[in-house]
């Protein structure tokens, strides 16, 4: 699944290319995804000028006068930047026309995404109004994680997992984060202290951010908006190494699975 690197990464390579872009039409070639695409959708976005594009969690804002166009990309999709010459693929669901001759080309192999409209405001939508704190904005602190987690039995990776306590801290950025904190990822979170939670919002603010830097966590089905994958995945320190020595100490990496999540540790530098 696209994670927040992903979507980051695919905001900040539209975003040039579609703010201050009129969409002169909308063209809907299948309707059903998680949620039904609004079959007036192309009337309601005819003529609207995109003013931002903003990112809550992994969720994609497409920002104008008349409201929020909210943009999910499933497990496997992509929103990508085309020409308007460009063919058709199967699973492109939808092209948002622009006056700049470019389309903006939602494509969704498993149809687990949304294309959704809202004139209210953003976020109160039901997809987002219970969302919790941005990764890597001032209100995630090592202070935000430890109140949270007091008397919380629940594994430390499930609970930074959790979208109502922070979002886009998806599986292998858990584990990742987790190892360079030092944490094992089945410690209880509300036996965690203080000092290490400030250490492990460090560590998950480091690797998103490093993950943006490189475009992304190459995923089987991922590309960016310009069509070119990510190239975290070949930094990564435990997530998909079970067996392989540790960077750290050599000792093999373990999995496991927490939350039916696949999860890597090192049990000698983690604890």
């Amino acid at each position: 699944m696209p994670e927040l690197p992903e979507v980051e990464t695919t905001r900040r390579g539209i975003a040039p290319h579609v703010i201050g872009q009129r969409i002169t039409a909308v063209i809907v070639r299948e309707r059903r995804l998680r949620w039904p695409v609004d079959r007036n959708l192309p009337k309601l976005l005819q003529d609207q000028c995109i003013t931002a594009v903003d990112r809550r969690g992994k969720y994609l804002l497409l920002c104008m006068p008349a409201g929020t166009l909210i943009i999910h990309l499933g497990m496997s999709g992509n929103l990508r930047l085309v020409g308007a010459d460009t063919p058709v693929k199967k699973h492109d669901h939808l092209d948002i026309v622009l006056d700049n001759n470019k389309i903006l080309r939602y494509h969704d192999p498993r149809r687990f995404g949304c294309v959704l409209f809202t004139s209210e405001p953003v976020n109160a939508h039901f997809l987002l109004k219970e969302l919790g704190v941005e990764p890597l904005e001032r209100g995630f602190t090592g202070n935000y994680l430890f109140e949270q987690s007091r008397r919380r039995s629940l594994a430390v990776k499930l609970f930074i997992m959790n979208s109502h306590i922070v979002v886009g801290v998806g599986n292998i950025y858990a584990s990742e984060a987790l190892f360079l904190a030092g944490i094992h990822p089945k410690r209880a979170a509300g036996k965690i202290t203080l000092e290490r939670y400030t250490t492990l919002v460090k560590a998950i603010k480091h690797v998103l951010r490093a993950s943006i830097k490189q475009g992304g966590t190459t995923l089987r089905d991922f590309v960016n908006g310009d069509g070119q994958p990510g190239y975290f995945a070949q930094q990564l320190r435990v997530y998909g190494r079970a067996g392989e020595p540790c960077g750290k100490c050599h000792q093999p990496v373990r999995h496991i699975v927490l939350g039916q999540r696949a999860t890597y540790y090192c049990p000698h530098c983690q604890t």
